[in-house]
């Protein structure tokens, strides 16, 4: 009778993890299902807005229209991010750390591109290449990853997702990026990575237009 017993309580054990695992898959299959139809979406957007933003950017500042730069990705994989041009600059300093060059270094277009978040849009190709999502944790520097991975503990659990356009950090702290407030950023995303589900997907986009709507950006 016990052997029955213990064998049933095995069985149960197995059965909730194979429901578990069937779960995750199953989101991760609808989450990367969402991205793909949504960056479709807004691809079509991008295309539209293209020849506006360009010759904006290009008639106030000399330089590329668009803005790469090294990112780390799930994994700790590293991947170039893009973005529109919305500063003088073409490269960056990478001795210069968060919030440090200060608001001179953005042309006219490129505040408003970042006012409205119009500068992200590029970064659909990085979603639709599987290196982002449309919602996760803001993917940093990795020079920056190095020393928060020293300097707070579990940061790097920040990298067991896609990192995303938005996500429930940014809606939470209007996609600020300073030093001192990594220990407040990697608490939310630590809550969206526990608690992720369709649900708070959809939550964190309608959140997200919302503020858009408002155009509370950077």
């Amino acid at each position: 009778m016990t052997s029955i017993l213990l064998g049933s309580a095995e069985e149960a054990r197995v059965l909730k993890e194979n429901a578990a695992k069937a779960e995750k898959v199953f989101f991760a299959a609808t989450k990367r299902a969402i991205d793909i139809i949504l960056s479709i979406g807004l691809a079509a957007l991008l295309l539209l807005l293209f020849p506006f933003i360009s010759i904006a950017i290009k008639i106030e500042s000399p330089g590329p229209i668009f803005f790469k730069q090294k990112r780390v990705g799930k994994s700790g994989k590293h991947f170039m991010l893009w973005k529109f041009r919305s500063t003088h600059r073409t490269a960056v300093d990478e001795s210069v750390g968060w919030g440090a060059e200060g608001e001179s270094i953005y042309t006219r277009v490129g505040k408003f591109l970042r006012k409205s978040y119009l500068d992200e849009l590029p970064q659909i190709k990085n979603v639709l290449k599987g290196e982002m999502s449309l919602i996760g944790p803001r993917p940093e520097r990795p020079e920056f990853v190095e020393i928060l991975k020293k300097d707070v503990p579990f940061y790097e659990l920040r990298l067991l997702v896609r990192p995303g356009l938005t996500g429930w950090a940014q809606i939470n702290m209007e996609n600020r990026a300073f030093a001192h407030e990594a220990k407040d950023k990697l608490r939310y995303d630590l809550y969206y990575i526990k608690h992720r589900s369709l649900w708070m997907e959809l939550k964190i986009i309608l959140k997200t237009l919302a503020i858009l709507s408002r155009r509370t950006g950077r």
